[in-house]
Protein backbone atom coordinates (compact mmCIF):
# COMPACT_ATOMS: atom_id res chain seq x y z
CA UNK A 1 0.00 0.00 0.00
CA UNK A 2 1.65 3.45 -0.94
CA UNK A 3 2.39 5.42 2.37
CA UNK A 4 0.36 9.43 2.40
CA UNK A 5 4.04 10.75 1.21
CA UNK A 6 3.88 8.65 -1.78
CA UNK A 7 0.08 9.64 -2.35
CA UNK A 8 0.98 13.16 -1.77
CA UNK A 9 3.57 13.49 -4.14
CA UNK A 10 1.54 11.88 -6.94
CA UNK A 11 -1.33 14.61 -6.34
CA UNK A 12 -1.84 17.76 -7.69
CA UNK A 13 -0.52 19.00 -5.00
CA UNK A 14 -3.70 19.74 16.04
CA UNK A 15 -4.63 21.96 33.91
CA UNK A 16 -2.01 19.98 36.00
CA UNK A 17 1.23 19.62 35.23
CA UNK A 18 3.76 17.08 35.87
CA UNK A 19 7.59 16.69 35.60
CA UNK A 20 8.42 14.15 32.97
CA UNK A 21 10.37 11.38 34.14
CA UNK A 22 13.89 11.09 33.14
CA UNK A 23 12.96 8.24 29.96
CA UNK A 24 10.43 10.84 28.56
CA UNK A 25 12.84 13.93 29.20
CA UNK A 26 15.72 11.13 27.57
CA UNK A 27 12.99 10.52 24.85
CA UNK A 28 12.65 14.04 24.33
CA UNK A 29 16.55 14.94 23.94
CA UNK A 30 16.95 12.19 21.40
CA UNK A 31 14.10 13.87 18.96
CA UNK A 32 15.63 17.10 18.92
CA UNK A 33 19.32 15.80 18.62
CA UNK A 34 18.54 16.04 14.83
CA UNK A 35 16.98 19.11 14.31
CA UNK A 36 19.10 20.14 11.32
CA UNK A 37 19.47 16.32 9.52
CA UNK A 38 17.61 15.91 6.38
CA UNK A 39 18.31 19.52 4.96
CA UNK A 40 20.86 18.59 2.66
CA UNK A 41 18.92 15.21 1.50
CA UNK A 42 21.63 13.25 4.22
CA UNK A 43 19.97 11.22 7.02
CA UNK A 44 16.26 11.33 7.67
CA UNK A 45 14.32 14.12 7.58
CA UNK A 46 13.50 16.23 10.94
CA UNK A 47 9.83 17.45 10.57
CA UNK A 48 9.37 19.73 13.45
CA UNK A 49 5.69 19.21 15.63
CA UNK A 50 4.76 22.49 17.72
CA UNK A 51 2.70 21.42 20.46
CA UNK A 52 1.51 22.14 23.88
CA UNK A 53 3.59 20.54 26.91
CA UNK A 54 1.42 17.37 27.29
CA UNK A 55 2.41 16.50 31.03
CA UNK A 56 2.54 12.90 30.99
CA UNK A 57 5.23 12.26 28.41
CA UNK A 58 2.89 10.34 25.86
CA UNK A 59 3.11 12.62 23.38
CA UNK A 60 7.10 12.15 23.30
CA UNK A 61 6.65 8.65 23.20
CA UNK A 62 4.49 8.25 20.30
CA UNK A 63 6.87 10.29 18.33
CA UNK A 64 10.12 8.26 19.28
CA UNK A 65 7.90 5.62 17.88
CA UNK A 66 6.54 6.51 15.46
CA UNK A 67 10.08 8.13 14.43
CA UNK A 68 11.32 4.36 15.02
CA UNK A 69 8.17 3.06 12.50
CA UNK A 70 9.67 5.55 9.51
CA UNK A 71 12.37 3.48 9.03
CA UNK A 72 14.76 6.38 8.82
CA UNK A 73 12.56 8.06 6.52
CA UNK A 74 11.97 11.00 9.35
CA UNK A 75 12.07 12.13 12.63
CA UNK A 76 10.15 14.14 14.47
CA UNK A 77 10.95 16.59 16.71
CA UNK A 78 8.87 17.91 19.52
CA UNK A 79 8.69 21.51 20.00
CA UNK A 80 6.90 22.36 23.14
CA UNK A 81 4.90 25.82 23.03
CA UNK A 82 3.09 27.38 25.73
CA UNK A 83 0.83 25.82 28.36
CA UNK A 84 -1.30 28.77 27.46
CA UNK A 85 -3.52 28.08 24.57
CA UNK A 86 -3.96 31.60 23.65
CA UNK A 87 0.10 31.93 23.71
CA UNK A 88 -0.05 28.88 21.61
CA UNK A 89 -2.04 30.36 19.49
CA UNK A 90 -0.09 33.61 19.16
CA UNK A 91 3.10 31.67 18.59
CA UNK A 92 1.96 29.61 15.50
CA UNK A 93 0.35 32.48 14.02
CA UNK A 94 3.36 34.47 13.90
CA UNK A 95 5.30 31.71 12.52
CA UNK A 96 2.44 30.85 9.67
CA UNK A 97 2.45 34.77 8.88
CA UNK A 98 5.62 34.94 8.02
CA UNK A 99 5.75 32.12 5.82
CA UNK A 100 8.37 30.30 8.62
CA UNK A 101 9.13 26.68 6.89
CA UNK A 102 10.49 25.32 9.79
CA UNK A 103 7.07 24.11 11.40
CA UNK A 104 5.78 20.92 9.64
CA UNK A 105 3.32 19.19 11.98
CA UNK A 106 1.05 21.95 14.59
CA UNK A 107 -1.62 21.06 16.99
CA UNK A 108 -4.16 23.42 16.95
CA UNK A 109 -7.07 23.85 19.54
CA UNK A 110 -10.08 22.83 17.67
CA UNK A 111 -11.70 26.36 17.80
CA UNK A 112 -8.42 27.61 15.18
CA UNK A 113 -9.74 25.51 12.32
CA UNK A 114 -11.42 27.79 10.33
CA UNK A 115 -9.00 30.42 10.51
CA UNK A 116 -5.74 28.97 9.84
CA UNK A 117 -7.67 27.14 6.92
CA UNK A 118 -9.14 30.42 5.03
CA UNK A 119 -5.56 31.94 5.96
CA UNK A 120 -3.76 29.18 3.72
CA UNK A 121 -1.45 28.35 6.77
CA UNK A 122 -2.35 24.43 6.48
CA UNK A 123 -3.06 22.17 4.02
CA UNK A 124 -6.36 20.15 3.11
CA UNK A 125 -5.93 16.54 4.62
CA UNK A 126 -5.21 14.16 1.59
CA UNK A 127 -8.07 12.01 0.33
CA UNK A 128 -6.92 8.92 2.12
CA UNK A 129 -6.58 10.45 5.19
CA UNK A 130 -9.65 11.92 4.86
CA UNK A 131 -11.63 9.55 5.01
CA UNK A 132 -10.13 7.44 7.27
CA UNK A 133 -10.57 10.24 9.88
CA UNK A 134 -14.60 10.83 8.76
CA UNK A 135 -14.91 6.61 9.35
CA UNK A 136 -13.22 5.70 12.64
CA UNK A 137 -13.28 9.37 14.27
CA UNK A 138 -16.31 10.36 16.45
CA UNK A 139 -18.60 13.06 14.83
CA UNK A 140 -17.73 15.86 16.94
CA UNK A 141 -14.14 15.82 16.51
CA UNK A 142 -14.72 15.30 12.85
CA UNK A 143 -16.72 18.40 12.59
CA UNK A 144 -13.84 20.31 14.51
CA UNK A 145 -11.55 19.29 11.81
CA UNK A 146 -14.06 20.56 9.50
CA UNK A 147 -14.38 23.44 7.73
CA UNK A 148 -16.63 23.94 4.34
CA UNK A 149 -17.12 20.89 4.09
CA UNK A 150 -13.27 19.96 3.63
CA UNK A 151 -11.09 18.10 6.07
CA UNK A 152 -8.12 20.50 7.18
CA UNK A 153 -6.32 18.38 10.22
CA UNK A 154 -6.39 15.13 12.02
CA UNK A 155 -7.82 14.51 15.21
CA UNK A 156 -5.43 13.48 18.25
CA UNK A 157 -7.78 13.99 21.40
CA UNK A 158 -10.50 15.86 22.11
CA UNK A 159 -12.18 16.85 25.17
CA UNK A 160 -15.87 17.64 27.29
CA UNK A 161 -16.74 18.52 30.59
CA UNK A 162 -18.91 16.21 32.91
CA UNK A 163 -20.61 17.23 36.18
CA UNK A 164 -17.90 15.95 39.24
CA UNK A 165 -20.29 16.06 42.66
CA UNK A 166 -18.85 14.80 45.95
CA UNK A 167 -21.40 11.33 46.49
CA UNK A 168 -21.30 11.32 49.99
CA UNK A 169 -22.92 15.36 50.23
CA UNK A 170 -25.35 14.03 48.45
CA UNK A 171 -26.54 11.87 50.74
CA UNK A 172 -26.77 14.24 53.84
CA UNK A 173 -29.22 16.04 51.96
CA UNK A 174 -31.09 12.89 50.37
CA UNK A 175 -30.42 13.56 46.66
CA UNK A 176 -30.11 12.59 43.61
CA UNK A 177 -27.65 13.84 41.08
CA UNK A 178 -28.70 16.71 39.67
CA UNK A 179 -29.88 16.45 36.14
CA UNK A 180 -30.30 20.07 35.54
CA UNK A 181 -28.46 23.78 36.49
CA UNK A 182 -31.78 24.49 38.32
CA UNK A 183 -31.41 21.12 40.69
CA UNK A 184 -27.54 21.63 41.07
CA UNK A 185 -27.70 25.42 42.18
CA UNK A 186 -30.67 24.39 44.80
CA UNK A 187 -28.71 21.25 46.16
CA UNK A 188 -25.80 23.71 46.96
CA UNK A 189 -27.81 26.21 48.32
CA UNK A 190 -29.19 23.90 50.50
CA UNK A 191 -26.01 22.55 51.71
CA UNK A 192 -24.54 25.56 52.27
CA UNK A 193 -28.10 25.85 54.83
CA UNK A 194 -26.54 22.66 56.58
CA UNK A 195 -23.11 23.88 56.81
CA UNK A 196 -21.75 21.91 54.67
CA UNK A 197 -18.85 21.75 51.91
CA UNK A 198 -21.60 23.48 48.89
CA UNK A 199 -19.78 25.37 46.25
CA UNK A 200 -19.91 25.18 42.47
CA UNK A 201 -17.09 25.31 40.76
CA UNK A 202 -17.00 26.80 37.59
CA UNK A 203 -14.54 28.84 35.38
CA UNK A 204 -15.62 32.59 35.52
CA UNK A 205 -12.63 34.64 34.34
CA UNK A 206 -11.70 36.45 31.42
CA UNK A 207 -10.77 33.48 29.32
CA UNK A 208 -11.81 31.08 26.56
CA UNK A 209 -13.13 28.79 29.90
CA UNK A 210 -15.80 31.55 30.22
CA UNK A 211 -16.81 31.54 26.03
CA UNK A 212 -16.73 27.45 26.33
CA UNK A 213 -19.32 27.86 30.06
CA UNK A 214 -21.27 30.46 27.23
CA UNK A 215 -21.44 28.34 24.34
CA UNK A 216 -22.50 25.29 26.03
CA UNK A 217 -24.92 26.44 27.43
CA UNK A 218 -26.33 28.17 24.18
CA UNK A 219 -26.06 25.11 22.72
CA UNK A 220 -27.57 23.14 25.14
CA UNK A 221 -30.70 25.50 25.18
CA UNK A 222 -31.37 24.78 21.42
CA UNK A 223 -29.63 27.76 20.28
CA UNK A 224 -26.29 29.31 18.44
CA UNK A 225 -23.74 32.05 18.70
CA UNK A 226 -22.91 32.36 15.18
CA UNK A 227 -23.99 29.74 12.22
CA UNK A 228 -22.68 27.94 9.70
CA UNK A 229 -23.17 30.89 7.23
CA UNK A 230 -21.08 33.48 9.64
CA UNK A 231 -24.67 35.01 10.85
CA UNK A 232 -25.09 36.26 14.01
CA UNK A 233 -27.91 34.36 15.88
CA UNK A 234 -27.68 34.31 19.85
CA UNK A 235 -31.72 34.71 21.13
CA UNK A 236 -33.78 33.41 24.01
CA UNK A 237 -30.84 30.62 23.80
CA UNK A 238 -28.52 33.36 24.70
CA UNK A 239 -30.43 35.04 26.95
CA UNK A 240 -31.68 31.59 28.98
CA UNK A 241 -27.86 30.82 29.12
CA UNK A 242 -27.15 34.18 30.76
CA UNK A 243 -29.76 33.75 32.92
CA UNK A 244 -28.18 30.57 34.77
CA UNK A 245 -24.52 31.97 35.04
CA UNK A 246 -25.99 34.90 36.64
CA UNK A 247 -27.75 33.28 38.74
CA UNK A 248 -24.67 30.95 40.20
CA UNK A 249 -22.89 34.28 40.27
CA UNK A 250 -24.91 36.33 42.73
CA UNK A 251 -26.28 32.86 44.87
CA UNK A 252 -24.66 31.46 47.81
CA UNK A 253 -23.97 28.37 45.29
CA UNK A 254 -21.27 29.95 43.55
CA UNK A 255 -17.25 29.78 44.94
CA UNK A 256 -16.52 33.57 46.27
CA UNK A 257 -13.64 33.04 43.38
CA UNK A 258 -16.01 32.75 39.97
CA UNK A 259 -15.09 35.83 38.43
CA UNK A 260 -11.20 34.62 38.39
CA UNK A 261 -11.82 31.05 38.54
CA UNK A 262 -10.19 28.82 35.93
CA UNK A 263 -10.12 24.83 34.92
CA UNK A 264 -7.04 24.49 37.52
CA UNK A 265 -7.94 26.75 39.89
CA UNK A 266 -11.64 25.33 39.99
CA UNK A 267 -10.10 21.29 40.29
CA UNK A 268 -7.72 22.50 43.29
CA UNK A 269 -11.12 24.31 44.85
CA UNK A 270 -12.58 20.89 44.71
CA UNK A 271 -9.89 18.49 45.68
CA UNK A 272 -9.59 20.86 48.65
CA UNK A 273 -12.48 19.49 50.14
CA UNK A 274 -14.56 23.08 49.69
CA UNK A 275 -17.33 22.49 47.08
CA UNK A 276 -19.96 19.60 46.10
CA UNK A 277 -19.31 19.90 42.29
CA UNK A 278 -17.37 20.77 40.07
CA UNK A 279 -17.76 21.05 35.87
CA UNK A 280 -14.70 20.19 34.40
CA UNK A 281 -12.59 18.30 31.87
CA UNK A 282 -11.38 14.35 33.16
CA UNK A 283 -8.39 15.36 33.96
CA UNK A 284 -9.63 16.39 37.40
CA UNK A 285 -10.02 12.82 38.04
CA UNK A 286 -6.44 11.45 39.02
CA UNK A 287 -6.18 14.53 39.66
CA UNK A 288 -8.38 13.99 43.19
CA UNK A 289 -6.37 10.61 43.37
CA UNK A 290 -3.20 12.12 43.57
CA UNK A 291 -4.16 15.55 45.73
CA UNK A 292 -6.80 14.32 48.06
CA UNK A 293 -7.70 10.22 48.52
CA UNK A 294 -10.21 11.28 50.92
CA UNK A 295 -12.06 13.67 48.34
CA UNK A 296 -11.40 11.20 45.09
CA UNK A 297 -13.09 8.17 47.39
CA UNK A 298 -16.64 10.23 47.30
CA UNK A 299 -16.36 11.25 43.68
CA UNK A 300 -18.70 10.65 41.25
CA UNK A 301 -19.30 12.23 37.72
CA UNK A 302 -22.32 12.64 35.73
CA UNK A 303 -23.49 14.21 32.26
CA UNK A 304 -22.88 17.89 32.15
CA UNK A 305 -26.17 19.39 33.33
CA UNK A 306 -29.31 19.99 31.46
CA UNK A 307 -30.51 23.56 30.47
CA UNK A 308 -33.49 22.38 29.28
CA UNK A 309 -34.95 19.33 31.35
CA UNK A 310 -34.78 16.34 29.94
CA UNK A 311 -32.99 17.85 26.82
CA UNK A 312 -29.87 16.37 26.39
CA UNK A 313 -26.84 18.75 26.74
CA UNK A 314 -24.51 19.81 23.75
CA UNK A 315 -21.75 20.64 25.70
CA UNK A 316 -17.98 22.56 23.80
CA UNK A 317 -16.17 20.38 22.24
CA UNK A 318 -12.22 20.61 23.37
CA UNK A 319 -8.88 18.71 22.21
CA UNK A 320 -6.45 19.57 19.84
CA UNK A 321 -6.16 18.58 15.99
CA UNK A 322 -2.91 17.81 13.99
CA UNK A 323 -2.17 20.15 10.93
CA UNK A 324 0.55 20.04 8.39
CA UNK A 325 2.09 23.55 7.26
CA UNK A 326 0.77 24.76 4.54
CA UNK A 327 5.12 25.90 3.91
CA UNK A 328 6.57 22.74 5.06
CA UNK A 329 9.25 21.81 2.86
CA UNK A 330 8.27 17.54 3.74
CA UNK A 331 4.50 17.91 3.66
CA UNK A 332 3.81 13.81 2.48
CA UNK A 333 6.39 12.71 4.93
CA UNK A 334 4.49 15.07 7.68
CA UNK A 335 0.80 13.17 6.58
CA UNK A 336 2.14 9.80 7.53
CA UNK A 337 3.83 10.92 10.58
CA UNK A 338 0.37 12.55 11.54
CA UNK A 339 -1.54 9.24 10.91
CA UNK A 340 1.08 7.54 13.00
CA UNK A 341 0.59 9.89 16.07
CA UNK A 342 -3.37 9.23 16.12
CA UNK A 343 -3.05 5.35 15.71
CA UNK A 344 -5.34 3.50 18.06
CA UNK A 345 -2.29 2.92 20.39
CA UNK A 346 -1.51 6.37 20.87
CA UNK A 347 -5.10 7.62 21.47
CA UNK A 348 -5.23 4.96 24.62
CA UNK A 349 -2.21 6.01 26.34
CA UNK A 350 -3.00 10.24 25.79
CA UNK A 351 -6.00 9.27 27.41
CA UNK A 352 -5.29 7.17 30.25
CA UNK A 353 -1.67 8.59 31.15
CA UNK A 354 -2.80 12.44 30.16
CA UNK A 355 -6.71 12.49 30.37
CA UNK A 356 -6.63 13.61 26.98
CA UNK A 357 -10.14 11.93 25.66
CA UNK A 358 -9.78 9.57 22.82
CA UNK A 359 -11.58 10.37 19.57
CA UNK A 360 -11.61 6.79 17.76
CA UNK A 361 -15.16 5.59 18.41
CA UNK A 362 -13.72 1.92 18.09
CA UNK A 363 -11.68 2.62 21.44
CA UNK A 364 -14.25 3.43 23.86
CA UNK A 365 -15.51 -0.33 23.03
CA UNK A 366 -11.99 -1.95 24.39
CA UNK A 367 -12.22 -3.55 27.90
CA UNK A 368 -9.07 -2.60 29.26
CA UNK A 369 -9.92 0.89 27.90
CA UNK A 370 -13.09 1.00 29.78
CA UNK A 371 -11.76 -0.14 32.82
CA UNK A 372 -8.62 2.53 33.34
CA UNK A 373 -11.42 5.17 31.79
CA UNK A 374 -14.32 4.25 33.79
CA UNK A 375 -16.25 7.42 32.81
CA UNK A 376 -15.64 6.43 29.23
CA UNK A 377 -19.34 6.38 28.29
CA UNK A 378 -20.57 9.64 28.92
CA UNK A 379 -17.28 11.12 27.24
CA UNK A 380 -18.32 8.97 23.91
CA UNK A 381 -22.20 10.33 24.70
CA UNK A 382 -20.84 13.83 24.73
CA UNK A 383 -18.75 13.83 22.28
CA UNK A 384 -21.62 12.22 19.85
CA UNK A 385 -24.15 14.64 21.19
CA UNK A 386 -21.62 17.66 21.14
CA UNK A 387 -21.52 21.29 21.32
CA UNK A 388 -18.73 23.42 18.76
CA UNK A 389 -17.58 26.66 19.63
CA UNK A 390 -18.46 29.14 16.39
CA UNK A 391 -16.65 28.19 13.68
CA UNK A 392 -15.22 31.23 12.41
CA UNK A 393 -12.19 32.60 11.07
CA UNK A 394 -12.79 35.89 13.27
CA UNK A 395 -12.87 33.40 16.06
CA UNK A 396 -10.04 34.66 18.23
CA UNK A 397 -11.75 38.09 18.17
CA UNK A 398 -15.25 36.90 18.75
CA UNK A 399 -14.08 34.81 21.87
CA UNK A 400 -12.97 38.21 23.09
CA UNK A 401 -15.74 39.72 22.66
CA UNK A 402 -18.20 36.77 24.27
CA UNK A 403 -16.04 37.44 27.48
CA UNK A 404 -15.99 40.96 27.65
CA UNK A 405 -19.83 41.43 27.41
CA UNK A 406 -20.00 38.69 29.98
CA UNK A 407 -17.56 39.41 32.86
CA UNK A 408 -17.89 39.87 35.26
CA UNK A 409 -20.91 37.05 35.20
CA UNK A 410 -22.17 38.50 38.93
CA UNK A 411 -22.95 42.09 37.05
CA UNK A 412 -24.68 39.94 33.84
CA UNK A 413 -28.32 41.37 33.19
CA UNK A 414 -29.98 38.84 31.06
CA UNK A 415 -32.41 41.27 29.49
CA UNK A 416 -30.13 43.48 27.66
CA UNK A 417 -26.87 41.41 27.42
CA UNK A 418 -27.71 39.23 24.01
CA UNK A 419 -28.15 43.01 22.56
CA UNK A 420 -24.69 43.87 23.84
CA UNK A 421 -23.46 40.81 22.79
CA UNK A 422 -24.46 41.24 18.96
CA UNK A 423 -23.11 44.66 18.83
CA UNK A 424 -19.33 43.26 20.15
CA UNK A 425 -19.81 40.28 17.82
CA UNK A 426 -20.77 41.87 14.80
CA UNK A 427 -17.55 44.36 15.45
CA UNK A 428 -14.89 41.09 15.72
CA UNK A 429 -16.66 39.40 12.86
CA UNK A 430 -14.86 42.55 10.51
CA UNK A 431 -11.61 42.33 12.26
CA UNK A 432 -10.09 39.47 10.43
CA UNK A 433 -9.04 37.92 13.85
CA UNK A 434 -6.37 40.20 14.12
CA UNK A 435 -3.31 39.98 16.14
Amino acid sequence: MATLAEMFRASTRPVHFRFLGRQTLAAVAALLVCAGCGASGKGPATLNWYVFPEPSGSFAKAAAACTAASAGRYRIAINFLSTSSDQQRVSLVRRLAADDSSIDILAMDVDWTAEFANAQWIRPVPAALAARIRNVDLPGPVQTATYRQRTWAAPINSNTQLLWYRKDLLADIHRRVPTTWTEMIADAIELAKLGKPHYIEEQGAQYEGLTVWFNSLVDSAGGQIISGTNRIVLGRAAEAAASIMHRLATSGAADPSLNVAMEGSSDVAFDKGTAAFEINYPFVYQSAIAGNPSVAKEMGYAPFPEVVSGVAPHVSIGGYNLAVSAHSAHPGMAFDAVSCLTREQYEIAYAVNGGLAPVRAAVYGIASFQKAYPFHALIERQLRTYGIRPQTPSYADVTLAIQKALTPTSAIQPATVVDSLRNEIKLSLSSGALL
